[in-house]
């Protein structure tokens, strides 16, 4: 959903990044939700997909952070101070940054190096600047013309998070019946509960290919001409993967409408603006409240005929020429998943401290943003040297 005009959105918006953030560039990662303090709701204008299945969603404003960054310059005593106390306090790392939610993409860039992930929760105008990049700007236009290839998009005005949040849900309604019918669908939203933790994302594609298969296709967009790296690879497979996780509860009945409401905190009871009740109107669903409109989708979701995703795919495009460089079908090993994303949680929960990448994935060191404050980094170089001495 794009959100046009000023507006200040609620604390962690769940819509996913657009993939294509993930691009073939040295710092190859995702924008992640910035951390903002609680804001007062105002209102705000977002687009919603009519004549198709999808839609994106509103930008998230880091208040807090951008006070930072335009206020009082930090020492670096101070920041050292903020990142010990982030590791040495009895918050959790959800709890210190302020997320009711975790996305498919911070994790993903958590698995190309967690410390780069904390460094760009604690400096997310680091983040912001290196997002104006040409090649994310250019990686965007080519997501955004795939989109409107099915749908347009229609700008609805909404005045609470509820009724940012009614939406989404109101295009994963209108998704569903076409997915049904065999028609191809593009942002289509996915959300669950794993370890306690609510995660959320946004599929790319899903179409039935001449098999009846389900087919989940994600675009990626490169820089160079060539498919990418194992590492780049790698963390592209766990991104479908986790979709397919999230898309497979959703069908199956899993998520629960307490999950929604007390994860993102927000108000069963509370009424859908003017704007949202006539986008509702008009599908001629009789939805008032948003607490009516998460069970109308979780019983049309969990009761349709909507099978399990059975094919992974990513699909890789050259920028500049915009022609299609491969495809890749992704590997899905439940099993091996779910105890990889255990240990990813398990750092936002607080159960360990935040880790830097191996000596053997040093390389990537060589061209992060955080490079020169990055803890991790200087701690390996001292062992280095001290080694080094004593050989000597």
């Amino acid at each position: 959903m794009d959100a046009t005009g000023s507006t200040e959105q609620h604390l962690d918006d769940w819509d996913d990044i657009s993939d294509s953030e993930f691009l073939n560039i040295p710092s190859e990662e995702i924008n992640c939700d910035y951390q903002q303090a609680l804001i007062s709701e105002t209102d705000a204008v977002c687009s919603v997909a009519f004549e198709s299945p999808s839609v994106s969603s509103p930008s998230v404003h880091n208040h807090t952070e951008e006070s930072t960054e335009h206020g009082n310059v930090q020492t670096d005593e101070v920041r050292g101070l903020k990142r010990k106390n982030l590791h040495e306090n009895s918050f959790s790392p959800m709890q210190s940054f302020l997320k009711r939610h975790l996305s498919v993409t911070l994790l993903c860039d958590q698995s190309w190096c967690e410390m780069k992930t904390v460094y760009s929760l604690l400096k997310p105008h680091v983040k912001r600047k290196d997002m104006r990049r040409a090649e994310v700007q250019m990686g965007r236009q080519i997501h955004l013309s795939r989109e409107l290839e099915i749908q347009d998009h229609v700008p609805v005005e909404i005045q609470t998070r509820e009724d940012a949040e009614a939406v989404k849900l109101l295009n994963m309604l209108h998704m569903i019946p076409l997915l049904e019918a065999g028609e191809c669908v593009r942002e289509f939203t996915v959300f669950g509960l794993q370890e306690g933790v609510f995660i959320m994302g946004v599929i790319d594609e899903l179409r039935y290919n001449q098999k009846g298969e389900l087919v989940l296709n994600e675009l990626k967009t490169r820089k160079q001409n060539s498919m990418p790296s194992y590492a780049q690879d790698k963390v592209n497979c766990l991104q479908v993967g986790l979709y397919k996780l999230l898309f497979d509860g959703l069908v199956r009945g899993e998520m629960k409408k307490d999950h929604i409401l007390n994860h993102l905190k927000l108000r069963s009871g509370q009424a859908l603006g003017a704007g949202v009740q006539a986008y509702v109107q008009s599908t001629g669903v009789q939805i008032a409240t948003f607490g009516e409109l998460v069970d109308a989708l979780l019983i049309a979701v969990s009761c349709s005929d909507l099978p399990c995703i059975d094919l992974l795919q990513i699909e890789y495009y050259h920028q500049s020429s915009r022609g299609p460089i491969g495809t890749r079908v992704a590997p899905f090993d439940e099993a091996q998943l779910r105890a990889e994303l255990q240990g990813y949680l398990a750092y936002w929960t607080g159960q360990r401290e935040p880790r830097g990448v191996d000596i053997e994935d040093a390389w990537k060191c060589r061209s992060c943003l955080y490079e020169q404050t990055c803890d991790w980094t200087k701690n390996r170089t001292q062992d280095s040297d001290q080694q080094a001495s004593h050989v000597s």
